[in-house]
């Protein structure tokens, strides 16, 4: 099966062919949204990291940053400095290039304020803007994809609807010979014995139950006991009851496919396949680390709604529940809770919902994207200093 994309000179594949302005520390947050505003066609996010960090916490951010400046999804970035961030910003230029993208980076010292940095800001995205608007989507295999899954807002209908249509779409990515990320650690506790038996290997099995292991000690040691401050007060009023209820309809997303690999946060899959990546539950942070690994969509399942997107990826929002879809329309791409109306069963919403995955992936804007969405977070593992 083939879809239409922009092939990439690194081998990849992008569905959009985006000019980013990327912000790599608050400080230029303005810069950005100003360019971003005047040159209609470029897309940016605010950023609240990149200065005051150290060691692994910055080395996280720096891969977030790679993978966005380097994504299949876009054509061009402008990288945006202060001038003295904590690293080298020209190094995070050079692999942008050496991934194929036309690059700039700009830093307030180097241009002299604020102004001076939005007009050579404004001027180098309208070059990329020219340019890229001479490249035309190709005829390139579904394989291509590397899609993310992601839930949040969950309810009682999420287990039984979003989740395992979710899970039908997962499956045929991977049999197409395509890659699905499976993440959100926090809420695979209670089921994380049952994804560690679908590993390829009795090391993957183990490297699953670790990382779970890992995130729980992490919160106990701050006095928080996960398994006791799930499930979240949202999900409690959408029906769930347990974290174990919690966890075992979130891992239907991952349909019932092979667990392949299993990778840190904003890492890229170096196997096709189904990939589990370590990430928080935390709606934002789980979606920045898998867009930057490389997914060039995301299926984001919601039982209560959860109004979030990206600036370089298309986040494909489908409602758990009719009632949800009807209310927020303007958020919401597709409704699974026909499911829960008796109207479709799991496969029959699952091969609708592929179906809608491909015309986004050919082109079709999400709800997310006609609203502007540009949610961005890093999952922060060390203190600001």
């Amino acid at each position: 099966m083939n879809i239409l994309g922009y092939p990439r000179t690194d081998g990849r594949i992008g569905i959009r062919n985006h000019v980013l302005v990327l912000p790599v520390s608050y400080e230029m947050n303005q810069v950005a949204s100003q360019i971003a505003r005047t040159v209609p066609g470029t897309v940016t996010f605010r950023n609240q990291h990149g200065l005051n960090q150290t060691g692994a916490d910055l080395a996280q951010t720096l891969r977030v940053y790679m993978g966005f400046a380097s994504h299949p999804n876009v054509y061009g970035v402008v990288l945006l400095g202060w001038g003295h961030e904590p690293f080298d910003l020209t190094e995070l230029a050079d692999a942008a290039a050496a991934a194929g993208k036309s690059v700039d980076y700009i830093t307030l010292e180097q241009v002299g304020g604020m102004r001076p940095a939005i007009e050579r800001g404004q001027h180098r995205v309208e070059q990329f803007l020219t340019d890229r608007n001479r490249v035309q989507r190709e005829s390139v295999p579904l394989s291509s994809i590397l899609l993310g899954t992601e839930c949040g807002g969950s309810d009682a209908c999420s287990g039984i609807s979003a989740n395992p249509a979710l899970g039908e779409v997962s499956d045929k990515v991977v049999a197409a010979g395509g890659t699905s990320i499976l993440s959100e650690t926090t809420e695979l506790i209670g089921a994380e014995h049952l994804l560690a038996q679908r590993a390829v290997t009795p090391e993957i099995g183990a490297q699953i139950l670790y990382i779970v292991r890992r995130i729980e000690e992490n919160s106990m040691r701050m006095g928080v006991d996960l398994r006791g401050a799930q499930p979240a007060p949202g999900n409690i009023e959408g029906g769930i009851t347990t974290i174990e209820e919690k966890s075992l309809g979130c891992i239907h997303k991952a349909g019932h496919s092979p667990i392949v690999e299993v990778i840190e946060y904003a890492q890229r899959p170096t196997m096709s396949g189904l990939v589990l990546m370590d990430t928080p539950g935390h709606d934002i942070e789980q979606l920045t680390g898998m867009v930057a690994g490389g997914s060039q969509i995301v299926i984001f399942t919601t039982g209560r709604g959860t109004p979030t997107g990206s600036s370089i990826v298309p986040v494909l929002k489908v409602s758990t529940n009719s009632f949800t879809y009807e209310r927020m329309r303007d958020n919401i791409d597709f409704n699974a809770g026909t499911v829960i109306d008796g109207t479709e069963t799991v496969p029959e919403a699952g091969e609708r919902l592929f179906q809608h995955m491909l015309d986004v992936l050919n082109g079709q804007q999400t709800q997310a994207e006609k609203l502007g969405h540009q949610e961005f977070g890093i999952y922060r593992i060390g203190q600001s200093f």
